[in-house]
């Protein structure tokens, strides 16, 4: 039975990767810095299918811990057949406004993470000569949008680049690119994202879906959606000075002012409809 290895594993994106992949017969490997979530969800999932899953927590922006899960990447006796490296969060504020420490932390956790757990995972599969690596970017990485969009930016170079030189190895790597996604990610950074069309949010099922089934083809470049792939190729190739004029970090700041455009037309449909509302909804 093949077995996966799931970092940020008890939310988001890397939550669903586990259900998906434990609904397919995978062994998991979850890991995550809160280990009474991360017990409890290994625990749900061990409820519903049939397959052995270790919890190994670990906080990805520590070194040590690191190092950690890295070892249990080259384990021989129960090796990893699939890396997942999802682990990664937001920061609220711009880099400015927030201290250098939690910059190195959170950029700690976005690349040196997935370097040393990719190098890891890399080799042992290429003595196997079979394996996959699934590397979480994001289309954010085609933007200028602040320290978040430039670590995906190199997370997605770095895999293209893993990808050639894993060529006929047996061994694959895989950049998952989505754009906005229904997760805890926006909520848990503070980000109040109701300016954006309904339109732009993908599922985290059908995005975990598009991946695994990319991972599975060799896929280097796994952006779900032709709305989302037609987009990240315009970013791509349009003049760099045009996608810093409309995806600077400002963006947030223009986004927080159509969220509150939109809540405004809202509550003055809602006041159309029942007119004896008053403002406290009472």
């Amino acid at each position: 039975m093949a077995r996966a290895l799931v970092t940020g594993s008890t939310s988001g994106l890397g939550l669903e990767f586990a259900w998906q992949l434990a609904g397919t017969g995978h062994d998991l490997v979850l890991v995550s810095r809160a280990e009474d979530r991360l017990r409890s969800v290994a625990e749900q999932i061990r409820d519903v299918h049939d397959v052995s899953i270790e919890v190994l927590p670990a906080d990805l922006s520590d070194h040590e811990q690191t190092e950690k899960v890295a070892t249990r990447l080259t384990d021989p006796v129960e090796p990893v057949d699939l890396l997942v490296n999802n682990a990664g969060y937001g920061l609220r504020g711009g880099f400015l406004e927030v201290g250098v420490e939690d910059h190195v932390k959170q950029m700690d956790t976005l690349m040196r993470a997935v370097l040393v757990l990719s190098h890891a995972a890399a080799r042992v599969m290429v003595q196997r000569r079979r394996g996959a690596i699934l590397n979480v970017s994001s289309l954010a990485g085609y933007t200028t949008a602040g320290p978040y969009a430039a670590s995906k930016s190199w997370v997605t170079v770095f895999t293209e680049s893993l990808a050639m030189e894993l060529k006929g190895t047996g061994v694959t790597a895989t950049a998952l690119l989505p754009g906005f996604v229904q997760t805890e990610f926006h909520e848990r950074a503070a980000m109040n994202m109701e300016g954006l069309p309904r339109v732009t949010w993908l599922k985290a099922p059908y995005v975990v879906e598009q991946a695994l089934k990319d991972a599975a083809r060799g896929t280097v470049l796994s952006v779900p959606s032709v709305t989302y792939r037609t987009a990240g190729e315009v970013s791509r190739l349009a003049p760099r000075s045009l996608v810093r004029a409309f995806t600077s970090p400002n963006w947030y700041h223009r986004l927080q002012v159509r969220a509150v455009r939109t809540s405004r037309r809202r509550a003055s449909k809602r006041k159309l409809r029942a007119p004896w509302l008053r403002e406290d909804g009472i």
